[in-house]
């Protein structure tokens, strides 16, 4: 007797009918037909009466009923024991993460599950949102944190973040005292950008193009340490996401950006119809939980 069989007499049961029952299977009526008929062969009785009603079940297919309901609850458990055995193996998670994110939120949700799966260990390289991207289509990283700009059919994603990009000045700036600036505004000042790897240096560049202008870049890096020196020296302005600027000292003023203002939407990425381990999918189902709560707890 074939477990695949027991679990279609059991929808059969569940249903009442053939239909919904093929349906709910994926699998078409005559097949499901065929499968009950080999089962009630191999048992030398009839399971089912068939009435204008529905389906009634003999005595044979209530006892039938009955171990195969026991049968499918120890096969619920055995994949529930094994996956935990899996998830408690040693495994390895590999996570790209952008220089410029706030990484606080995504520390506490390494810590909380590192808390619950003691076993699993972490990778996490800094890098620009387009060799992240790469990393995690060639299958190098296992997740990507990304600004989220066009849709990528190699990925699967959920966005955790949306926020707007603030001007960043030392707090003797001559724009230090606004509450608010327009993007043209800053035609003549220099500019410190990320380099090209990033995708926040896009968004600034393609903002200023469309406010009419090609922003003057006096300095490009990867370290966001150095960008808030070279602001903090005077040497340029810069633009980053409201999240990063809070961490930001009192030597710095950070004012909102209009006409226009930038968005910034961070995501979590990972390879589409790549093989997710336990581990993988585990991971994922805790961060739409954890940075979903830590990014509403912000706003709020």
């Amino acid at each position: 007797m074939e477990i695949k069989h027991l679990e279609c007499f059991i929808e059969v049961t569940r249903t009442g009918n053939f239909t919904n029952a093929a349906e709910n299977l994926f699998i078409t009526q005559p097949a499901l037909s065929r499968i009950i008929k080999s089962l009630e062969g191999e048992l030398g009785t009839q399971l089912f009466i068939r009435t204008r009603k529905g389906l009634i079940l003999t005595d044979a297919g209530r006892i039938l009923e009955k171990h195969a309901l026991i049968i499918e609850k120890q096969l619920h458990l055995l994949d529930t024991e094994l996956g935990q055995m899996f998830m408690l193996k040693k495994s390895h998670v590999r996570i790209g993460l952008p220089a410029i994110t706030n990484s606080i939120f995504f520390s506490q949700l390494i810590a909380s599950f590192h808390e619950k799966y003691p076993e699993v260990t972490f990778q996490l390289e800094e890098d620009g949102s387009k060799p992240i991207e790469e990393k995690v289509v060639n299958g190098l990283l296992d997740f990507g944190v990304l600004v989220l700009t066009e849709k990528n059919d190699n990925l699967d994603h959920f966005r955790f973040v949306n926020e707007k990009l603030k001007l960043v000045v030392p707090s003797f700036h001559r724009l230090a005292g606004r509450q608010e600036v327009s993007l043209k505004e800053l035609k003549e000042e220099s500019f410190i950008m990320f380099n090209r790897d990033f995708e926040l240096r896009n968004l600034v560049m393609t903002a200023c193009r469309e406010a009419g202008f090609q922003p003057i870049i006096i300095s490009e890096t990867s370290q966001l340490d150095f960008i808030q020196e070279l602001v903090a020296y005077n040497i340029g302005i810069t633009l980053l996401p409201e999240n990063t600027c809070l961490e930001l000292s009192n030597d710095f003023r950070t004012i909102t950006v209009i006409n226009p203002t930038i968005e910034w939407n961070l995501a979590m990425v990972w390879k589409k119809d790549a093989y997710l381990s336990q581990v993988a999918k585990e991971f994922i189902r805790f961060a739409k939980v954890k940075l979903s709560t830590s990014n509403h707890n912000h706003d709020s």
